[in-house]
């Protein structure tokens, strides 16, 4: 079977799981694309492209639900968001990159090994004040190494009482598609117009099947395995290419 119909098939799972929680699935998708060898400097452009295809239902989704904290959520976004598109500007060499990918991808297995509450019963935590201060920080690394985002600050937001699960996911999901755009923005000044389109041709068949992913998973609930065992799979997925992408630096 071709690479690209292999990778378009693990590209529409992570999109229908992803998806049903809010989440993009950047991360998947850079795992994927790492192992598969592709150029590192086309990795952040194709798997933010594709969270953007995939987030950007959910957003809407979440919106028409009436979840979505909006003034909270854009705080978060407005302060992360330059420095996404300022972490796609930066140009690493790709052993700093790969570096940073692997501790990336290290870092979201084990922030989805997070418990997650379905609710909110008790106040926020004290330092549930102090997230806008680390959405910049999140954002930077996000456009850095072509992810949103949102699964690091999701569990950040969930420690802290912040809201309640649905208008974290809600939240997670506005802060992953602006992210994604303003990093997209970056890596396309920095590359320029030519190696942008070229990446986006040839990933076009991802893109078609984290569409359908994603609109699947935007529609309907995770059914076919409990949520915590999709958590446990993808957290060990990424963090296995995670350590193998290290121990290769």
């Amino acid at each position: 079977m071709p690479l690209i119909a292999v990778l378009a098939f693990g590209f529409f799972a992570a999109a229908l799981l992803y998806a049903s929680v809010g989440f993009g699935g950047g991360s998947t998708y850079a795992a994927l694309l790492a192992i598969s060898g592709l150029d590192y400097r086309v990795l952040p452009m194709v798997a933010l492209a594709c969270n953007i295809v995939v987030v950007a239902g959910a957003t809407v989704r979440f919106a028409r639900a009436g979840v979505t904290p909006w003034r909270s959520a854009l705080v978060l976004t407005a302060l992360a968001a330059p420095a996404a598109f300022v972490g796609g500007l930066i140009t690493i060499d790709r052993d700093a990159f790969m570096l940073l990918l692997g501790a990336s991808l290290v870092l979201t297995g084990i922030t989805m090994l997070i418990p997650v509450a379905e609710a909110v019963q008790e106040k926020p935590a004290a330092w549930a004040k102090a997230m806008p201060f680390v959405a910049a920080p999140i954002g930077f690394l996000a456009g850095l190494v072509g992810i949103g985002g949102g699964i690091f600050l999701a569990p950040l937001l969930h420690l802290t009482r912040w809201r309640d699960a649905r208008a974290i996911a809600a939240t997670a999901s506005l802060f992953i598609l602006i992210n994604s755009a303003f990093g997209l923005a970056g890596q396309l000044l920095k590359h320029g117009p030519a190696m942008f389109g070229g990446a986006m041709v040839d990933a076009l068949p991802l893109l078609v099947a984290v569409a359908v992913g994603g609109q699947i998973g935007s529609l309907m609930a995770v059914r076919f395995l409990p949520l915590i065992w999709i958590r446990w799979l993808t957290a060990a997925l990424v963090s296995m290419v995670g350590l193998r992408l290290l121990s290769g630096v």
